[in-house]
């Protein structure tokens, strides 16, 4: 099994209160240090900071993929398949509002893969997902 070192992301937020929710309640990201303009998360192993900038503006972009509009910029995780079900079902039972709802992409092909695309409260687009078969992570046909 290949070890990966973890990524570190720093990313904007207009209320660190609302991150600290959603990142730490409902992802159940362990929270890091912090200070009163950001916060640090275990973000499934890697290092995301939430820095608060309170008069943030996000510009909304998609581009087509597999028939959905994806959301650009985002970032996310990839999982294995039982924690991508159990983290679809959780943010499905607390009522989250996906902009591509839990679904099955590139079936039939290599790249096969479960996703969702959610928003944080500021507006920043997640994709988590999971590969039918992990070691088709980065298949190119």
């Amino acid at each position: 099994m290949t070890i990966l070192p973890p990524f570190h992301l720093a990313f904007p937020v207009h209320d660190l209160g609302a991150a600290r929710d959603f990142y730490a309640g409902l992802l159940g990201c362990r929270e890091g240090r912090s200070s009163d303009s950001w916060i640090d998360f275990d973000f499934f192993g890697h290092q995301i900071v939430a820095h608060l900038d309170p008069e943030m503006e996000r510009k909304r972009h998609s581009n087509p993929v597999d028939g959905h509009d994806v959301p650009v910029p985002h970032f996310g995780a990839v999982l294995d398949m039982a924690a991508w079900r159990e983290m679809a079902d959780g943010l499905t039972a607390a009522g989250v509002r996906f902009v591509i709802e839990p679904t099955v992409r590139f079936r039939g092909e290599a790249g096969e893969q479960a996703t969702m695309f959610f928003l944080d409260p500021s507006g920043n687009a997640l994709e988590l997902k999971a590969m039918s078969d992990p070691a088709k992570l980065f298949a190119t046909g």
